[in-house]
């Protein structure tokens, strides 16, 4: 199995700062045709008069997007500015955000553009596009829609974050994060702090100014730059987050909006994590379920409970005594063994693999599980690591303050998490301790979104997403003031895309014919 596509396209990521969010998306509709020409430049379509838009902002909407080939077939790429500091906009600094577009292919009258993101945050909306979106997203949405993504400032090609070098990235992820003294505790408290300062050191200039809000401000002079009045929207995962910040900040510029895989703007930063662990324990009861019927499940038979024993065994074992995967210097610790399982539970295709994973590192060949930690890290052969990590920091660490003061805190929590999963608790409480150490003080706060007086938005929840919890995409749906929940009955996380003819004729129709699901369809 391709785990790079597994993880990129249907997956999330720990990161240092909590848990990466990243999915499998699609994209909404845009209601302008003003941009509907040629490879060249693109005319500005701004949505609002231009009394509503502030004149220090006014040449950021009016800017003409020159596009060019970008080496992939069938993809355009162009850079767009946008102020560093909104608050701050006739400055002169400016950041340089990367979008890349794939042209509606007809048949059928254009709708405009479909602006699609990953999550993350940290996820590289380019490389979604160019290596899914644009290519494996409905033949009769693309016939209609220019589908478009762009990096978010602070990722990949859009004045990246950067933090450790290779090498102390590869040192940084076998730091143990079930501390059992206090050596281990200091060690880890020590791994958080020297990210933080290789970030602070790598990136100072923009982490400031890399936040939700930042992000969702700089979709809007996109979607004026695109030629579109309406901006039309898929967001999978965090990329739910990015979209509701944006449909409140701009409610009259909401063409169709999909948010699929949703998350809780209201929850704070220790209860998201609390959530998320519990909703790991959901996925790996699935697995266990389904693992216990297969001849070569290597954690035996015996139910859930008795399976989540054999694997806390095995995480112990490896603790104590890391197994071989081949590499040098990389050998497979409890760290690297609990991000390779939990990387595999994002979706129940891979499932096979993380039982073969399983079985070969308990039998002292930790390559598998290494090589679904690599994919989830998005290392490559070479050993370079994109900046994924670096980025999903950046931005959960301005977005809300820390979940966690000091290791003090997370003490006083950690029978809770472990309560949420046995397995995974532990691991989860303390990866969620780094931004106490954040160079940035936060920005933001959870609160509720309302997008009050938006269109009709389609809010996706799967009852057993391990990354974002059903409940979220209730929550979510319940705040906005014109969303509609849509509910799949599955496994894995979000559900567009995935296999489930009901899910996906219900958003095609929206996408495509401006009529929502109703509220409360099931599938």
């Amino acid at each position: 199995m391709d785990t790079s596509r597994l993880l990129r396209t249907t997956g999330t990521v720990i990161a240092a700062a909590g848990l990466l969010l990243s999915g499998c998306t699609s994209g909404g509709a845009g209601t302008s045709r003003a941009a509907e020409s040629s490879p060249g430049s693109t005319p500005p379509g701004p949505a609002a008069t231009p009394g509503e838009i502030p004149a220090a902002l006014r040449p950021y909407y009016d800017q003409k997007l020159s596009w060019r080939d970008c080496g992939v077939p069938g993809f355009q790429c162009t850079t767009m500015k946008a102020p560093l500091d909104y608050a701050k906009p006739g400055s002169g600094q400016d950041t340089d955000i990367a979008v890349s577009r794939r042209q509606a292919t007809g048949p059928g009258e254009r709708l405009g553009s479909l602006v699609v993101n990953p999550g993350g945050p940290g996820g590289s909306g380019i490389g979604y596009l160019q290596a899914y979106a644009g290519i494996g997203y409905p033949t009769s949405v693309r016939a209609r829609y220019d589908m478009v993504s762009f990096d978010p400032r602070g990722v990949d090609r859009s004045s990246p974050v950067e933090c450790l070098t290779g090498p102390e990235m590869d040192k940084f992820t076998q730091v143990d994060q079930t501390p059992d003294d206090e050596a281990e505790r200091a060690r880890l408290v020590e791994a958080f702090k020297e990210f933080a300062a290789g970030c602070k050191e790598h990136s100072q200039k923009i982490l400031p100014h890399v936040s939700t809000v930042d992000a969702a401000r700089d979709m809007d002079i996109l979607r004026s730059a695109l030629g579109d009045k309406k901006l039309t929207y898929v967001g999978a995962s965090y990329g739910t987050l990015l979209g509701a910040t944006y449909a409140d900040l701009f409610p009259g510029r909401v063409g169709r909006l999909v948010l699929d895989g949703a998350m809780d703007p209201s929850r704070p930063a220790l209860e998201l994590n609390r959530d998320q662990t519990a909703g790991f324990e959901t996925a790996f009861v699935s697995f266990a379920k389904d693992c216990a019927k297969q001849p070569d499940c290597p954690l035996g038979q015996g139910g859930p409970d008795a399976m989540t024993q054999r694997l806390k065994e095995f995480f112990r074992k490896v603790d104590a005594q890391p197994a071989p995967t081949g590499e040098p210097g990389r050998p497979l610790g409890e760290s690297l063994a609990t991000t390779g399982a939990i990387a595999a539970l994002y979706d129940e295709s891979a499932w096979p693999q993380l039982r073969e994973a399983l079985t070969a590192a308990m039998n002292g060949d930790g390559s598998g599980l290494l090589g679904l930690a690599d994919s989830y890290y998005e290392r490559d052969a070479d050993g370079k690591y994109a900046n994924l990590m670096f980025a999903n920091a950046a931005v959960n660490c301005i977005d809300q303050p820390p979940a966690f003061s000091g290791p003090t805190a997370v003490d006083a929590v950690l029978p809770s998490f472990e309560k949420a999963s046995p397995a995974f608790g532990a691991g989860l409480a303390w990866a969620s301790l780094n931004c106490a150490y954040w160079p940035v003080k936060a920005t933001g706060e959870a609160r509720p979104l309302a997008a009050k007086g938006a269109p009709p938005i389609v809010v996706v929840g799967t009852l057993r997403d391990p990354a974002t919890p059903y409940k979220w995409a209730q929550a979510l749906a319940g705040q906005l003031e014109s969303g509609t929940l849509l509910t799949y009955d599955g496994d894995g996380h979000t559900a567009y895309g995935r296999g489930s003819e009901c899910v996906d004729s219900a958003i095609n129709r929206y996408l495509l014919e401006g009529k929502p699901p109703a509220d409360g369809k099931k599938c």
